[in-house]
């Protein structure tokens, strides 16, 4: 998954500034002679935390938790090392607080990983095996460990939080093995969780039993894409203590990150990469040998040639178990993020709604990225009121608040009780003979296209909808009379045939008309730098400030505003392969990813389907000979008032 420990304001740090660290926080022993002079408390105004405790002068305590699982096969129970920072009056005071955890695998960095292949033969195998592509690290991760990078520590230690970075299994000074979601990885990061609470026992690094007497036992987990998804994981065993989670850009389900209907299917930008890459990846451990078995079962069983459903993605799917969860959940993804796609977010906040689980959603206009930059005061705001009432009983009114921040197309923010919006109901637009989209079907007459995707982009597949190409078929509205907003997910239900090698259709929704619109990325804005924090002057990079981001944008003729994918041969079910006849006719029905976007009065809406997509799907021979029959297809549209 998208390799990002999350944090876009987090300021890389290399060893010598680890050692300074080291050097210039106390450690709890350096305060264990001083008397508790008075009894420390936290200060609350205006229903919330204050920030009258000194990030400077904060505690650091390093702590191997041992876990449940015995993923490396040694006979012993793994272990995850926790690195906590906390108010020196947790010391000398007797003062107690809540601890803000974030589990990651990348603290330690990661390994250059080649991806797999996805050119195939006509047999369905790899063409040469591993691609030369590296799965080099990826966006925002700071590579060597370093003790607190981000905005958490200057922003709520100093209002009385503890935070602590825990190292997952197989990771950094962890032991165990790395399995991309595995059930170990869970219960490895949940460790941390119940030492907090006084159910696990711990150990300092000299190897003496230390325990968690200055914790209140409340918790909250939070992060971004991995760092995101381990929340989730955790809250879903049901542990005590684990208040509230904020997974940003969070898997719910990896079979949804690594797959699609049956199909092999990459996340964004990292063709080629699956479970096994990543953990092989972040494999950073001490012991680099002993989870080689463990790593090679990974490739194996997670099947990169039928792509269904098993029992490996079973124990990887974390909505199962929602009815579990005793945490408020605040979620949040970015509407253009094509690593952890938003059916991640979408089908968790389904799940959420169905077992009455306390909930809140943002959805933003970037992509994989941290929404804080973006929308610093009042991202630190919401945050901050969602952990004062979840870990401290702070009744500050946040669940009284609309549930839903969306952001727009204009980057305005629209706030909501529900999301998709109350009052969005199914627009069903047929797909015409003519290449339209319209409310009748009209005649029906077979259309077809030749499969171009092994060496053409989609990108290039959508252009110029009114021309021919013998690659795509196109099917678009007039212009619009008046905006047209599209949240939820989009279905497609067509009649098809497939003659070829290639078993993968692909619809692609596209909105045409030239404007400036945004992309998945996002710009510093130099000229805005925000002090949220305390600053800490001994330590280069701890300000508490961070600059502003605003969204990348791109001037073009259209823009893909959702893409779904389907392996033909899973028409029935994604977890059973069925046969597929060359020139037979198909219903095909499948989804796209979910979205929240408007198609601007004067536009046109279309719908373009392909066979192979190049930066998605496995990539067959080019060739295959896709048939629509137009009259007989339809593009289902969730479209709010």
């Amino acid at each position: 998954m998208v390799r990002s420990t999350g944090l876009r304001v987090r300021r890389s740090r290399g060893p010598a500034v680890v050692c300074a660290l080291a050097a210039v926080l106390a450690t709890p022993s350096a305060y264990a002679a001083e008397p508790a002079a008075h009894k420390a408390e936290l200060r609350i105004s205006g229903q919330e935390t204050q920030p009258v405790f000194s990030r400077a002068d904060a505690v650091l305590q390093q702590v191997d938790i041992r876990t449940e699982a015995d993923s490396d096969g040694d006979g012993k129970r793994d272990t995850v090392r926790m690195r906590i920072l906390r108010p020196k009056e947790t010391v000398t005071a007797g003062l107690k607080v809540a601890t803000i955890v974030e589990a990651s695998p990348y603290w330690a960095g990661g390994n250059d990983v080649p991806n797999h292949g996805v050119d195939l033969d006509e047999d369905g195998l790899p063409v040469s095996g591993r691609s030369g592509q590296l799965r080099s690290h990826k966006p925002g991760l700071t590579g060597p460990a370093v003790a607190y990078s981000g905005y958490y520590d200057n922003y709520f230690l100093p209002r009385g939080y503890a935070v602590a970075q825990v190292d997952s299994l197989g990771t950094g000074g962890s032991t165990g093995c790395p399995t991309s979601g595995g059930r170990n990885e869970t219960l490895g990061a949940k460790a941390a969780i119940d030492w907090l609470g006084g159910r696990a026992k711990g150990w300092d690094l000299d190897g003496r039993e230390v325990r968690a007497d200055w914790s209140t036992g409340n918790a909250a987990m939070m992060g971004i894409s991995y760092n995101g998804t381990l929340p989730t994981a955790v809250a879903t065993t049901g542990v005590e203590g684990l208040k509230a989670i904020v997974p940003i850009s969070g898997i719910s389900s990896w079979y949804d990150y690594y797959r699609a209907n049956g199909g092999v299917v990459a996340p964004g930008t990292f063709q080629g990469e699956d479970t096994d890459v990543l953990a092989r990846y972040v494999y950073s451990r001490a012991d680099r040998e002993i989870c080689k078995p463990v790593l090679d079962s990974l490739e194996r069983d997670q099947d990169r040639v039928t792509g269904d459903w098993s029992a490996y993605w079973q124990e990887r799917d974390y909505l199962k178990d929602v009815r579990r969860i005793k945490a408020g959940v605040f979620v949040v993804h970015g509407l253009n993020d094509w690593n952890v796609k938003t059916k991640n977010a979408g089908q968790l906040w389904d799940a959420l709604k169905k077992n009455h689980v306390p909930r809140k959603l943002w959805l933003h206009q970037a992509g994989h990225t941290n929404p804080m930059p973006l929308r610093m005061e009042e991202w630190l705001d919401q945050v901050h009121h969602w952990f004062d009432y979840w870990l401290y009983d702070i009744r500050n009114g946040v669940l009284s608040e609309p549930r839903v921040d969306v952001e727009q197309a204009d980057f305005g923010w629209r706030q909501q009780r529900d999301w998709p919006a109350p009052g969005t109901r199914s627009t069903t637009l047929a797909l015409r003979a003519d290449g339209t989209l319209g409310r009748r079907a009209g005649p029906q007459r077979v259309q077809s296209l030749v499969d171009a995707g092994r060496t053409v982009p989609a990108e290039r597949l959508v252009a110029s909808p009114d021309s021919g190409n013998p690659n795509r078929l196109a099917y678009t509205t007039g212009p619009l009379a008046e905006d047209l907003r599209v949240n939820g997910v989009p279905e497609i239900d067509i009649r098809s045939s497939l003659s070829g090698t290639s078993p993968y259709v692909t619809a692609l929704l596209v909105d045409y008309g030239r404007d400036t619109r945004a992309t998945s990325g996002t710009v510093t804005d130099t000229t805005q730098q925000i002090c949220y924090g305390e600053r800490v002057p001994d330590l280069p990079g701890e300000t508490g400030c961070a600059y502003r981001t605003k969204h990348a944008t791109e001037t073009a003729d259209f823009k893909i505003v959702t893409r779904g994918w389907l392996d033909a041969r899973n028409r029935h079910s994604f977890a059973h392969q069925s046969r597929v006849v060359e020139g037979r006719e198909y219903r095909l029905r499948w989804s796209m990813q979910p979205e929240d976007y408007v198609f601007k009065a004067g536009r046109r809406l279309g719908v373009v389907l392909i066979s192979t997509d190049h930066d998605y799907t496995l990539r067959y021979p080019a060739g295959t000979r896709m048939t629509v029959r137009a009259g007989a297809g339809e593009l289902t549209l969730p479209t709010a008032p």
